[in-house]
């Protein structure tokens, strides 16, 4: 039996299968455009926003369930129409997909995340909060755990965001395609500080994220394998346990409940379930979610 912590804030003690993990960007990511905007400092990899580009990365592999943390620092100042994302997704019109974009302000404004979550092909899912704590000081963790029951946005280890699986109301979840894992930062002065009322002040630039850790515990998809297959395979069974098909982790444990209840009363600023004007109908998933 090993033993593995973090995974959401409490031991599991479990056989291992599958699990792909590493510190190393080069092991387990490469360059997705604009490699003159990298910078490799240490242990340190810094991406670079100015006039001429952003700069993305993408993992070389795709994986179905487990957890993915990235540790980043963001950019500092005056950071207002920049946004670094970091995100899990799959490819095609109909893809699944996992957001985290960090929405750069004017300085002194709080630092706004907003979560998105698009389910074969469809979005408009997002929500927004601003941190509790300055993002550009010191690196945190930004994670993203997944399996067949729930998707969970975590920072820190504070579940900022919960999806639950509700087929069982007729509505689609994310289960069913191999998803990689990408960052990025670019300008998005049209809309990203303040409705787009902010423009990116270039005389600010060059705009630097910095990364220091990334880390992948989760199922590793050979391509190209069929959807069915890769489920298959990353899916536990009386020959393979994975941890992440533990039951206490089909849902949030009382303490991360009230996590995430503090974290939405006191810091979340947007909800699109919330939102008349762009849904005059509920969403399905809105009216049916504890969380």
């Amino acid at each position: 039996m090993a033993k593995l912590s973090g995974h959401l804030g409490f031991f599991v003690g479990i056989v291992l299968f599958g699990l792909a993990a590493s510190a190393k960007f080069d092991e387990l990511f490469q360059p997705s455009w604009a490699n003159d905007h990298f910078i490799h400092d240490g242990e340190l990899l810094k991406l670079k926003l100015d006039n001429y580009s952003g700069a993305g990365f993408g993992s070389k592999s795709k994986y179905m369930f487990g957890k993915v943390t990235i540790q980043l620092k963001l950019v500092e100042g005056d950071s207002a129409g920049t946004v670094t994302a970091v995100y899990m997704s799959s490819d095609g019109p109909n893809h699944n997909e996992f957001d985290f974009e960090f929405l750069g302000n004017t300085t002194g404004e709080p630092y706004s995340v907003q979560t998105n979550v698009y389910v074969n092909g469809s979005g408009n899912r997002e929500q927004r909060l601003n941190l509790w704590f300055d993002p550009t000081k010191d690196f945190h963790n930004y994670s993203i755990f997944w399996n067949q029951r729930q998707v969970v946005f975590l920072v820190d280890e504070t579940p900022i965001r919960v999806h639950t699986n509700l087929e069982h109301k007729g509505i689609p979840f994310p289960k069913d395609q191999a998803m990689g894992v990408y960052s990025s930062i670019w300008n998005a002065d049209d809309w990203a500080t303040q409705g787009g009322r902010v423009k990116t002040d270039w005389s600010h630039a060059p705009f630097i994220a910095t990364f220091k850790d990334f880390e992948i515990n989760a199922c590793e998809c050979p391509v190209p394998v069929a959807a069915v297959d890769n489920a298959k395979k990353c899916t536990s069974s009386e020959d393979k346990k994975y941890w992440w098909d533990e039951p206490t982790l089909s849902e949030l444990n009382l303490h991360q409940s009230h996590q995430l209840m503090w974290v939405r009363a006191n810091h979340m600023v947007y909800d699109y379930c919330f939102d008349i004007a762009r849904f005059p109908v509920t969403p399905a998933e809105c009216a049916h979610h504890r969380h």
